[in-house]
Order: C-alpha cells, then sequence, then structure tokens
C-alpha cells in the first residue's frame, strides 16, 4: 500500500491523462501537499467516478462555499484503504439565482446526506439526488445562513411559534436538468395513507438528545426511518466567521461535548499546521494523555446509555461514577469537567498540576479492575446478548459508502483509526491495537468500546512517566492571521473522524469554517440498519452508534 505522500503525485499524472482538458491550474497542491482538483460542474460526475475507480470510495466531508461571484462544494475524498490519503474535489456555478450542480450521490452513497447540508446553508441544488429537503432548517425558512449576503434580521425569518406541518417534511422534492441544462422539479410524498407513521422525539431520552425521527411502522416492525435535526442548531459555523481564531476553540468543545477535548484538538493542530507551528512536546504528549482519558469518559457514558436504553440503569449509574473519576482529574488540572476547556493554539492554556501524573497512574488498575465488573455485570448478561447478536448488520463495504468511522466502522471490519493510520500528537510513540471486528451487528459495537477503553489505558500508561520537560506552549499574539488558503485537519474523536475545514483570506477572522460530524452519518446508518426489527430494537440500536446530537446541530 502506498503512502500518501507516493500516492499523490501518481494521482495528479493519472488525473492529467485521464482527462486532457485539465490544466495545471486545476491540479494544484495546497495544506501540506494534499491534491486538490477543479473541475467544472459538468465534468464533476465523471472525475468522481475515476476517482472511485481509483479507490477513493470514502467521501469524507463536503464543504459549502460562497466564494462572492460564484457558489460551490469541496469535496474532500479518501482512500478506505489508506484514509490519510485525502484529495481535495472542487467545483463551482457563477448562478447564484439558481445554482445547480449534478449529484455525486451515485458515486458515493453519504452524498445524498451531505448535498441536503449543502442546499439548506447556500441554496444550491444537486441534480439527481432524490431527496432535495432542507435538513436542519424547516422548508419555510427565507434564505441561506452560510451565504455571505444572508439577510438575518427578525423580520425576515421571526421565530416561529408553531411547530412546522408535518407535510412539509414528508415532501419530498428533487431537481434533474435536461438535455438544454433547464431545471425540472419533481416532488412526492415520502409516506401514502396506508402508512401507519409515529414520531420519536424531539422531546424523548431515548433519543440521546433533541432527535427526531419519523419511524413508519408495519404491527412492530419497522418499515423506515426518516431523521430530522435542527431543533438544538445554535449556528456555530457561522458564529466562527466573526470570532478570531483564539475564540473559536470556545466553541469546538461544545460540539460533541463528550469528546471536546479532542474536537478542540483538531482545531489547534489546523491552525497550527497552517502557521506551521511548531508545537512544544511537552504539549504534544500532555495533548494526547488528555484525548484518551476523554475517550474512556466518552465510551463510558456510551456504554451506560446503551444498557440503560436496554433497560439496565445500573450499568449507567456506574459508568458514571468511573466517569467521575477522570472529571476529577480533569478539574485538578484544566479546571473545566465536560468542558475542560484545556487546548489551545500552540498548546494547552496551563501546565499540569502537581497531582496529575500521581491520580492518572492511580487511575489505570482502577479502570481495569473496574473493566472487568462491567463484563461481569453486562457483557455476560444472556437476556442483553441475545438481543445484540444478529440485529443491526452493516457490512464493510456499508460503513464505507455510509462513512461510518470510529468504533461503528470498525465493528464491521474498517481499519480507519487515524490514530494508526495519520498519526498526529503522540499516538507515532506508543504500541496500541487498532481493534477489529468482523460481525458489524449490534453486540461488535458494543464490546468495541470497552475493549478500546483498555487500549486506551495502554497508551495513557506509555506516555504518563514520559511526559517531556520544557515549556506548556508557544507564546501566541493575540491576534493570529492564518495565510490564505483551504486547511483541513482530522482527528480520531470517541464516535470516529472530527475534521476541521478553514479557508483564510489571510484575515484575522476565517472566511469559512466547516466541521466533519462523524455523528451526523451515524444517525443516518438508522436508515440502513432498523428496518426489518422491532421497535424496541430501534433504541438500542441508536444506543449502538453512540451519537450526539449537538455534534450535528452545529
Amino acid at each position: 500500500m502506498l503512502h500518501p505522500k507516493k500516492m499523490q503525485p501518481i494521482m495528479k499524472q493519472n488525473l492529467a491523462n485521464r482527462f486532457d482538458w485539465l490544466t495545471p491550474e486545476q491540479l494544484t497542491e495546497e495544506d501540506g501537499g494534499r491534491l486538490a482538483v477543479t473541475v467544472p460542474a459538468d465534468r464533476l460526475q465523471e472525475v468522481a467516478a475515476y476517482l472511485k475507480e481509483c479507490g477513493y470510495d470514502f467521501l469524507v466531508d463536503m464543504v459549502g462555499m460562497d466564494y462572492g461571484d460564484r457558489l460551490g462544494v469541496i469535496d474532500y475524498v479518501a482512500r478506505g484503504e489508506q484514509t490519510a490519503d485525502v484529495i481535495a474535489l472542487k467545483t463551482s456555478v457563477t448562478d447564484r439565482e439558481h445554482p445547480v450542480i449534478p449529484t455525486v450521490m451515485n458515486v458515493w452513497q453519504i452524498g445524498q446526506l451531505y448535498e441536503r447540508e449543502v442546499h439548506d446553508y447556500f441554496g444550491i441544488r444537486f441534480a439527481g439526488n432524490e431527496d432535495m429537503r432542507r435538513l436542519f432548517l424547516r422548508e419555510s425558512w427565507k434564505g441561506y445562513p452560510l451565504r455571505k449576503d444572508y439577510d438575518a434580521s427578525p423580520e425576515v425569518n421571526p421565530v416561529p411559534t408553531e411547530n412546522e406541518p408535518l407535510e412539509d417534511m414528508d415532501t419530498i422534492r428533487s431537481v434533474e436538468l435536461d438535455a438544454d441544462g433547464n431545471e425540472h422539479v419533481t416532488s412526492r410524498s415520502l409516506y401514502t395513507d396506508d402508512d401507519y407513521v409515529i414520531n420519536f422525539g424531539p422531546q424523548h431520552p431515548a433519543m440521546h438528545g433533541v432527535l427526531h425521527l419519523r419511524v413508519s411502522l408495519e404491527g412492530e416492525i419497522v418499515r423506515s426511518v426518516d431523521p430530522h435535526f435542527g431543533y438544538i442548531h445554535r449556528g456555530i459555523e457561522k458564529l466562527c466567521e466573526g470570532y478570531t481564531y483564539p475564540q473559536i476553540p470556545h466553541l469546538t468543545d461544545r460540539l460533541d461535548y463528550l469528546s471536546g477535548t479532542m474536537n478542540r484538538h483538531a482545531y489547534c493542530l489546523c491552525c497550527e499546521k497552517a502557521l506551521q507551528m511548531d508545537v512544544p512536546q511537552r504539549a504534544v504528549v500532555v495533548r494526547t494523555i488528555f484525548d484518551e482519558l476523554t475517550r474512556i469518559a466518552s465510551h463510558l457514558i456510551g456504554w451506560g446509555s446503551m444498557c440503560m436504553d436496554m433497560g439496565a440503569v445500573t450499568a449507567f449509574m456506574y459508568g458514571l461514577r468511573d466517569r467521575e473519576k477522570v472529571m476529577d482529574i480533569f478539574e485538578e488540572t484544566a479546571g473545566g469537567r465536560l468542558m475542560a476547556n484545556y487546548n489551545v493554539i500552540g498548546g494547552v492554556a496551563n501546565d499540569i498540576h502537581p497531582n496529575f501524573r500521581k491520580r492518572v497512574k492511580e487511575f489505570i488498575p482502577y479502570m481495569r479492575k473496574m473493566l472487568r465488573e462491567h463484563h461481569l455485570l453486562y457483557t455476560g448478561n444472556p437476556i442483553a446478548t441475545g438481543r445484540m447478536k444478529g440485529v443491526g448488520y452493516l457490512s464493510r463495504e456499508q460503513v464505507i459508502a455510509l462513512g461510518v468511522t470510529g468504533p461503528s466502522g470498525r465493528a464491521s471490519g474498517w481499519a480507519n483509526d487515524l490514530r494508526k493510520a495519520a498519526p498526529y500528537a503522540a499516538y507515532d510513540r506508543v504500541e496500541f491495537e487498532q481493534l477489529l471486528r468482523t460481525g458489524g451487528e449490534t453486540f461488535d459495537r458494543y464490546i468495541l468500546r470497552l475493549e478500546e477503553i483498555e487500549q486506551s489505558l495502554r497508551i495513557i500508561e506509555q506516555l504518563i512517566d514520559n511526559i517531556p520537560e520544557g515549556p506548556y506552549a508557544e507564546k501566541v499574539k493575540g491576534i493570529i492571521k492564518l495565510p490564505e488558503g483551504d486547511f483541513f485537519q482530522r482527528v480520531e474523536n470517541a464516535r470516529g473522524q472530527f475534521g476541521v475545514h478553514i479557508t483564510s483570506t489571510g484575515g484575522k477572522t476565517p472566511y469559512r469554517v466547516k466541521f466533519r460530524s462523524p455523528s451526523m452519518v451515524l444517525v443516518n446508518a438508522l436508515k440502513a440498519v432498523a428496518p426489518g426489527h422491532k421497535v424496541a430494537d430501534l433504541i438500542m440500536l441508536g444506543g449502538s452508534f453512540d451519537y450526539v446530537i449537538p455534534c450535528i446541530d452545529r
């Protein structure tokens, strides 16, 4: 398997040979050597299909862009066999009144969901996408919030006083272009009059947040699931455009709040890479330890919540009990618990507490003992395993097509751990296993998270007595200006690959910030696994994916 640095020049030459209309200006390098391919909209599908033919079968993320004189998208695509190898595929159109770009959902299945998000925020319609409903905002919303000419006045969009009509939620619109380039919009209802449809959420504890599922049933059997987002939307990506770079980390902790330090780490790494900043090794190691403690705390909540979804309240209390040990360590050093607010551009906010090593070293044997207890309590329960095994199957091909990363993807046999594929922080200096299972079922997702806790303990154990001496942060100015360009960075958070895209024009605030949510694709995976199972299994399936809704509602 070729390393990304060797693969990218080969792909650049292959693209130039395959498409003789591509000029050197359309095949460029950005952000440390990543290949960027800029194509006209009418050529997007053929280039996308060729990239997939070359092994780029994982659509990492799709970034909507308003360039002022045109609207466009950036598709970050990677090889499923080597997820560190990423190419940026860019296209745009000059028609701001009726922007239409061909869909890529026929190449990458998850493109359907990403295109709905871009449509919601930028008004771009994707010809051939079978579902062009808004993803977060109600259909009656006026304007597209991430456009630079968006009118945010409350007179245009007053606070709604009534729920969105179900008819609007269930009406699917699609756009097609004829041979002359004319648009043809069609509408259809998602359900018929004979369908029995019930609402799960948005106010329901089993939804793990304010998530709304429209579920079609036949008796107790699920026929289809239609997720609706946006009930806790805070406009974080829009807020970032008005914040300076050192102010933005405050918002990243509040996306996936159970992976807050890792989200913040990704943002800081993205800025540091753009600035070509060397972070002190003391901070590099401390960041890694904090990330793994966060992963343990998150997996404990995920385990307890899933068990509670299946009726085991005791397991949830045990998970909270053990997680408190991590929160106490965070509070002593960082001052925060759930929101540690510890990573900053250039390092960490302050040095570790004198008790930090001692408390972490005490936690390691304690957590190993409690892991055995958790397995005794629930993993060995024949009723629990009977419910989990044989339910919620996802193949390796499905998780790649749906962009399902993290433990949920590895439970189906897909090696996508960025700590191994593209080591960052101190992960290249420790030994640990990337755990894979091939069952792809609910039980595999359940057990993998508990097993990953042990790997996190191994990583911490190797680093805790090897924290280098020296400064804990670089001296950074209060106002930071990133060089012009597009920058992209991913980390492995507790739910999968969390990504940060920054477009900079050289000013003190970013032109565009986009966060890749691993949770959004996890909820979308319910559409693939839930049909054919019972209603009670739907709740368990959601727990097995361990999604966090505020990470979706950015």
